[in-house]
């Protein structure tokens, strides 16, 4: 079946076991894995689009580190190198586009909020029908999958790294231990410059002012947490966020929804 079927990309070797093929233009897969698989450096000829469906993976690249979370997406364009984690236990699914389908579809890697006519769609997508049904079902969703994956909303999910190695050893160390109150001063400090200095030096090289990128360092740590079921309280305070109402506010900004809800009441508290 494989050999009789053109423009799609196939990549048995990436995952756990072989794709399901469902059109000449998308590949699609589902697969659930557990905390900690790890999907090596990898990279495909055509764009992907991964999609978590509950629990958190995180996506890393020599650009940054970008995070899934449940209801939202990533997107990869073609020949992106690439590693995956899976932070705590995941469904994921991910859809291999063939090269050239649609020149407007992003040219970045980006994080997308799935709206619920995508998740409908990459759903019916994934979902294994009979052979004979697969061509029909197939010519109406993926033209309509392509159309809507790029009218996603953009989510704050990158995590971009400087490429100055000075500030990346900065920046590595606050991810192993995020802090919401680490002063920019400490930071301009260590690398012997001024305020303005680093600051300049810092959007410079990751494209985002320090507290930005420190609320976003400070997420990647929370979500992992607040998906395996550990309370808000506990999570904001290990943070240190003066207050449950400012890790909430933040977390609301970042991703549109306050923890309980955007987690689906699994958190504790």
């Amino acid at each position: 079946m494989v050999g009789k079927v053109r423009n799609v990309v196939v990549v048995n070797n990436v995952y756990d076991r072989p794709g399901m093929i469902v059109s000449g233009t998308v590949e699609s897969r589902a697969q659930r894995y557990q905390a900690g698989h790890r999907i090596p450096v990898h990279t495909h000829e055509g764009a992907q689009l991964l999609y978590a469906r509950d629990g958190v993976a995180m996506v890393s690249s020599a650009q940054g580190r970008w995070m899934v979370p449940p209801d939202h997406a990533l997107w990869i364009p073609p020949h992106v190198q690439h590693s995956v984690e899976m932070l705590v236990d995941v469904t994921m699914l991910s859809f291999v586009v063939a090269p050239g389908a649609r020149s407007e579809l992003p040219s970045r890697v980006t994080a997308v909020s799935v709206t619920d006519l995508a998740r409908a769609l990459i759903e019916a997508s994934a979902d294994p029908q009979p052979a004979d049904d697969v061509p029909g079902r197939m010519e109406l969703i993926i033209p309509l999958l392509l159309d809507v994956i790029s009218t996603l909303p953009e989510r704050k999910l990158a995590l971009p790294f400087p490429s100055d190695q000075r500030l990346a050893t900065l920046c590595q160390r606050f991810v192993a231990a995020p802090s919401a109150e680490l002063p920019i001063e400490r930071w301009a400090g260590e690398l012997s410059m001024s305020r303005r200095t680093f600051t300049r030096v810092f959007r410079r090289e990751t494209g985002l002012s320090l507290s930005t990128w420190r609320q976003q360092a400070c997420l990647f740590a929370a979500l992992p947490r607040l998906a395996s079921g550990e309370p808000v309280t506990t999570v904001a305070l290990d943070l240190g966020y003066d207050s449950i109402a400012a890790f909430t506010t933040m977390f609301k900004r970042m991703l549109g929804a306050p923890p309980r809800v955007y987690l689906g009441n699994k958190t504790g508290d």
